[in-house]
């Protein structure tokens, strides 16, 4: 989403106003020269892309070339519960889905509770914020998935 005075790349929810408005991360060195499927609506233009590039903790730098989400497919990521139920009671989920804000912050995308677990969708997880959930609540209460993948 260009506004204007900042390029950002929406991960979390988006509102759908027109034009529509999220918060997100800095994206660096975005062009609108040669991409298609974009809309615009006064000073602000936007479109659904997926995007390589470096993340370093704040900013997001574009290192390859745009590619339509429309025309974007990838693989599923694997289930990192295998298709197992949780056992967590929900009302122990729901204090944790509480206290997440607090804890991770700006990181936070969105939290909910299904199949027994806390889901806890982020920006980026190298491990560490998966790591430090079990160390807190115990191995397979909270589920963290990032927003932003690593490439092989």
């Amino acid at each position: 989403m260009d506004t204007g005075d900042s390029v950002e790349l929406c991960l979390g929810a988006i509102a759908e106003s027109y034009p529509p408005q999220c918060s997100g991360i800095t994206l660096e060195g975005w062009s609108w020269e040669g991409v298609e499927g974009s809309e615009s609506s006064g000073d602000v233009t936007w479109g659904a892309y997926a995007v390589t590039g470096e993340y370093d903790g704040s900013s997001f730098k574009i290192t390859q070339r745009p590619i339509m989400l429309a025309l974007y497919d990838p693989l599923m990521p694997p289930d990192p519960t295998n298709g197992k139920e949780g056992t967590s009671a929900e009302s122990d989920l729901t204090t944790i889905q509480e206290e997440l804000p607090s804890k991770l912050g700006a990181e936070l995308l969105a939290a909910y509770t299904d199949r027994g677990y806390l889901w806890a969708h982020v920006v980026w997880d190298d491990g560490t914020l998966q790591d430090a959930a079990d160390a807190e609540y115990g191995e397979g209460v909270v589920i963290v998935e990032s927003a932003l993948r690593a490439l092989d």
